[in-house]
């Protein structure tokens, strides 16, 4: 996977406020470029290496499940930071998903 592509997803889940969550397929939906999974795969990247600057524990499935929680050490890292936003999580899911989620299309407004 290109370098650019890696960093164009870090560069746009760096942009999801706090508190708020967005999906794999908006990112790549957004960047028109590439696939959910490889949107997954560049946030695997952040995870297991040095950038810890890219809040990935807000990035979910599209249905505002905890998919990725099994790549964060330790595994409830994930809703952990999210819960320390504000975000509910209940049975590996964000509570309210649909209020709290973001696109990353407002960019372009």
């Amino acid at each position: 996977m290109a370098a650019q592509y890696i960093d164009d997803v870090w560069a746009v889940t760096r942009l999801i406020p706090p508190g708020r969550v967005s999906t794999y397929g908006a990112i790549a939906d957004f960047l028109t470029l590439g696939s959910a999974r490889m949107v997954g795969w560049a946030l695997f990247q952040s995870v297991s290496g040095p950038d810890n600057d890219v809040p990935a524990h807000r990035v979910v499935n599209r249905r505002g499940e905890l998919s990725g929680r099994n790549h964060f050490r330790p595994p409830t890292l994930m809703q952990e930071r999210l819960e320390a936003e504000g975000v509910a999580v209940r049975d590996d899911a964000v509570v309210d998903f649909d209020r709290l989620f973001w696109s990353p299309t407002v960019l372009l407004s």
